[in-house]
């Protein structure tokens, strides 16, 4: 099979016959052979009625209904899972992504050789104040952190070889770093196709200003993980060595300043009265508390079945 189509969607039920007829006559036009698996993530409308529909009148359609909402990324999880085709096309179902994108999409994958190419919606529609400004702001820190330059790490519109979405795991709301994730995992060749952005046609945004918060936590623990999960003693048992180390000196120069004072009879304030003495000790609790975190890290994960999980591009 040449390309699976995964849209997640909430609430779309007006515009999804409308993209079904669009992505199917974009299929025949290049005679590709597809399959469109349309995830709904608990929606309250007629979505999942339309769905069965669209699949009595095309063979080529496939459902999977949540039973309430779980989110992107849990969609496109099991959107990937399902997938067969050699060339993934995600898309969003609210007819802001076009589907006439999907044939130089899978060109860049299969003769460009590209892992992931994502979308780039360079002329937006949106409201500039709630959604484009934030939206910028968002990429820029998030190819700074990241060392992907893309415009646009969190469009929607996206075509993967199928080794990629099958070595990545999406969890929590990590859907907007996929491209990160596939690095991670070895897939470096990360392109970028500017695509047509259109206006909403039917219904409202799914996405409030509260994502750009939960984005950036978001990239704070990918970066984090990439960076010490499988080694957090690196990390917690380095700061905590340190912080031990300077609150040692800390009481040390401290008691030693004491001491020099008793030596030369001259008058000094009680060890317990000098707030370095308190600092110090305080950094030192917090440093030994650090490593034990550390340490603790390790002993999770030597016990974990995936320690020795590595992807193997192949083998002789």
């Amino acid at each position: 099979m040449n390309i699976s189509v995964i849209v997640p969607l909430y609430n779309e039920a007006e515009s999804l016959p409308v993209l079904h007829d669009w992505i199917a006559r974009v299929m025949r036009e290049h005679n590709f052979s597809y399959e469109v698996i349309y995830i709904n993530d608990g929606s309250t409308d007629a979505s999942w009625q339309v769905i069965k529909q669209l699949r009595e009148s095309d063979a080529n359609v496939h459902g999977i209904c949540f039973r309430r909402n779980y989110g992107k990324s849990a969609a496109l999880y099991c959107g990937f899972d399902a997938a067969k085709g050699d060339v993934v096309i995600t898309m969003d179902a609210d007819l802001q992504d076009s589907p006439d994108e999907i044939p130089e999409l899978y060109r860049m994958i299969t003769e460009e050789n590209y892992d992931l190419v994502s979308g780039w919606k360079q002329k937006r529609y949106d409201n500039k104040l709630t959604k484009n400004i934030p939206s910028k702001l968002f990429n820029a820190t998030a190819r700074w952190v990241t060392g992907i330059k893309l415009h646009d790490m969190n469009c929607g519109l996206k075509a993967y070889r199928q080794d990629v979405i099958k070595n990545i795991e999406l969890f929590s709301e990590m859907h907007r770093y996929i491209p990160y994730l596939a690095k991670n995992a070895g897939f470096t060749r990360i392109g970028e196709k500017v695509v047509q952005h259109r206006k909403r046609e039917f219904g409202e945004s799914k996405f409030g200003i509260n994502r750009f918060v939960n984005g950036y936590l978001d990239l704070m623990t990918l970066w984090f993980l990439n960076k010490f999960g499988k080694q957090p003693m690196h990390f917690f048992g380095l700061i905590g060595s340190i912080m031990f180390i300077l609150g040692f000196i800390a009481v040390i120069v401290v008691g030693a300043m004491k001491l020099y004072a008793l030596a030369h009879h001259t008058s000094a304030m009680l060890v317990a009265d000098t707030p370095y003495f308190h600092l110090g000790i305080l950094t030192m609790v917090l440093g030994c508390m650090l490593f034990l975190a550390g340490f603790l890290g390790e002993l999770i994960i030597r016990n974990s079945s995936e320690r020795n999980n590595y992807l193997i591009r192949e083998t002789l």
